[in-house]
């Protein structure tokens, strides 16, 4: 028996999901084997997503929280498909969970892989390595809002979508990243807004980010605008380390980020309540990806990077080196999906990250996405 068994609800869902979480439980069950009984994953399989939709009329089973609440961390893979409208998908199964298990700050390193070509032209010469903290419970995906007045006839229907700030939601996330610049080399915080045109929840964030800052003498800080930091993801990525967001600015550019280092298959990603008051969820950033689906060329790096950031969670952070530098090892040995250039299948990169464990030897100043802060 195993000195640490952790119990992981998996959630393929859809399209190239099921897939890529296939290829992830295969390389760790690999390293819980190769551990000696140091420790083992007990899995279990949730059939949710827009297949169940079809079938059941919804997304996941009605008491599928609490189905979930005692694993030690959920491991999803992508949802959304055709025959579902995207927001019926993504309230129905993904936001439900974040939401309702209070996954409050969602992590997505942006990483430079060897073997693997960048757009961007520093790439080449400098020491890329930065990680995008998203608030992940509130500011413009709160969900607030409707639908109102249809009765007056076509084209008089009014939508409003509104957005939440807070003053604790902002501030949690903040010192997050604080918290998270600490562990890092480069001990930097970048907060994005957009307060010169939303003038009231950004302010408010602006603020709190000023007040928190103020606690952290030793972590250099700035305040830039989310246009203006679109062009330093580009221009100067050298001088990111951690960059702190909203909900809606952050998903936005940690895609640009992860375009950056070549392609949101390469994308990791983690849903935490640092709490632990629930169980966390972990995700490559990809979607679905319908028209690829089924033809095993789908990169599962993402997800396999998203289970390191997992182990991470499980306090194994040794175990997250080693995974993180097999994946390098792999990339850098050109074992690539077509996404990235190449014409290897997913189960050829999965196989290789597998073999590149025996021999992963982690970069000694390397950078951990986080450290259970």
């Amino acid at each position: 028996m195993a000195e640490q068994t952790f119990r992981i609800a998996s959630i393929p869902a859809d399209g190239v999901g099921k897939e890529v979480v296939a290829a992830g439980r295969r390389v760790l069950d690999a390293m819980a084997e190769a551990s000696d009984g140091a420790f083992a994953f007990d899995w279990q399989e949730f059939p949710w997503g827009s297949a169940y939709y079809a079938e059941h009329g919804v997304m996941m089973a009605e008491d599928g929280l609490e189905q979930l609440r005692d694993f030690d961390a959920i491991y999803f893979g992508a949802v959304g498909w055709e025959s579902v409208p995207d927001h019926v998908s993504l309230w129905g199964l993904r936001l439900n969970i974040t939401q309702n298990f209070d996954q409050w700050a969602n992590i997505r390193p942006v990483k430079f892989l060897p073997g693997v070509q960048s757009p961007l032209r520093k790439a080449d010469s400098e020491d890329l390595d930065w990680i995008v903290v998203r608030e992940n419970s509130e500011g413009e995906y709160a969900g607030l809002g409707g639908r109102n007045l249809s009765g007056r006839g076509p084209g008089e229907e009014v939508a409003i979508q509104s957005s939440l700030f807070t003053e604790k939601g902002c501030e949690r996330i903040i010192r997050f990243a604080f918290d998270l610049a600490r562990t890092r080399r480069v001990k930097k915080v970048s907060s994005v807004t957009k307060s010169n045109a939303q003038q009231y929840g950004m302010v408010l964030w602006d603020e709190v980010f000023q007040r928190v800052a103020a606690e952290y003498p030793d972590v250099a800080n700035e305040s830039v605008l989310v246009d203006a930091m679109s062009a330093k993801f580009i221009l100067h990525p050298e001088d990111l380390s951690v960059v702190v967001a909203s909900n809606l600015n952050a998903d936005i550019l940690s895609d640009l980020g992860s375009a950056l280092a070549g392609s949101l298959g390469l994308a990791a990603s983690a849903n935490l309540n640092p709490e632990r008051r629930f169980p966390s969820m972990f995700e490559p950033v990809h979607g679905s990806a319908p028209d690829i689906a089924g033809q095993e060329i789908s990169n599962p790096i993402g997800a396999i990077a998203s289970a390191a950031l997992m182990l991470d969670q499980f306090g194994l952070s040794d175990q997250a080196r080693r995974l993180e530098a097999a994946i390098e090892a792999t990339t850098g040995a050109g074992h690539l999906t077509r996404d990235i250039g190449g014409t290897s299948s997913t189960d050829e990169v999965t196989q290789a990250i597998i073999e590149a464990l025996a021999s992963a030897q982690p970069k000694p100043e390397a950078d951990a996405a986080y450290e259970t802060v």
